[in-house]
């Protein structure tokens, strides 16, 4: 810092650097010091008309002359909402309507697309995925979850149907066939399903299919092996695998003698067999949604792609 003052006649501290700069000690502008002024003024009003200070009580904070918090603003907006909502949701919930009205009413469907929109991502997208693309297995041996925008449906996919499976769930049940078929009938069973997935037959595995004494698979799945809604059994003619593991033929045929050798939710008497249930939403099940949203709920899982 210079010990001379090389600027004698202007206002500043006596502060230089180098001869060329100094601190001068001039007052600030006339806008500077009115808005540093109205600044404070404001905190003071801010703080009499808005909650702002934190207090040592149970409370917290000082409340403001005007009573106003973030979620009382909330709050009414969410009431003006929900008061513009309400006409269609006494539609909804009016023990009269059915799903398949909703359907048929293009104003009321709309409405109940998109609020169920949200339903679907809390309640089933950890299963079935967003949008319903469901999640395959990761190996053989894992079960996944079904495909929703589809068109192949266990229990069949009518808005009826549909409804039924949210408010009962659903659990079919496979029998295992390892402690009755030998390793040998099991992998000609395996090809045989693989095969009809490819529209095609394995001689040996169909006998076994067809057989009413050994494998009798067509008991549940049909002469045809399409599969019955009422059953929930799979239609094996079909590319659509419940137990769907990407890879190819080897890793299909995997899956299938897994499924043929253990089951499918008969834990109880094969620890290896798959655990494949859909819970209940409704009256039984453990957490109950209420009537309308399930209607809500059947109708987005028809609109997805496969409904019937």
């Amino acid at each position: 810092m210079s010990e001379n003052n090389p600027f004698p006649n202007e206002n500043n501290t006596g502060h230089f650097w180098d001869d060329t700069l100094r601190e001068l000690s001039n007052d600030p502008p006339g806008w500077w010091r009115i808005g540093f002024h109205a600044s404070w003024l404001w905190c003071i009003v801010y703080f009499f008309l808005y909650p702002s200070l934190p207090t040592l009580d149970l409370e917290g904070y000082t409340k403001g002359s005007m009573g106003w918090t973030s979620v009382s603003e909330y709050k009414e907006d969410l009431a003006k909402i929900d008061q513009v909502r309400q006409k269609w949701e006494d539609r909804i919930n009016d023990p009269e309507t059915t799903p398949a009205m909703i359907l048929a009413d293009n104003e009321l469907r709309n409405y109940t697309v998109r609020s169920a929109k949200v339903l679907f991502g809390d309640y089933c997208s950890a299963c079935h995925g967003s949008g319903g693309a469901g999640n395959s297995a990761r190996s053989a041996t894992e079960s996944g979850y079904p495909v929703l925008a589809d068109d192949d449906w266990l229990y069949g996919g009518t808005i009826e149907q549909i409804q039924m499976t949210i408010t009962n769930g659903r659990k079919g049940i496979m029998p295992n066939y390892g402690t009755r078929l030998s390793e040998a009938e099991i992998t000609d069973l395996a090809k045989h399903v693989v095969a009809l997935s490819e529209g095609s037959e394995h001689a040996a595995g169909k006998e076994l299919f067809m057989g009413p004494t050994k494998g009798g698979c067509f008991a549940c799945h049909g002469m045809d092996a399409k599969g019955m809604d009422a059953l929930g059994s799979a239609n094996l003619t079909d590319a659509v695998w419940r137990f769907d593991v990407a890879g190819g033929d080897d890793h299909r045929q995997a899956s299938a003698l897994h499924t043929i050798a253990h089951g499918v939710n008969s834990e109880l008497i094969d620890k290896a067999s798959r655990n494949a249930v859909m819970p209940a939403f409704g009256p039984l099940g453990t957490r109950d949604l209420g009537a309308g949203t399930i209607k809500k709920l059947a109708v987005y899982v028809h609109q997805l792609g496969g409904g019937q």
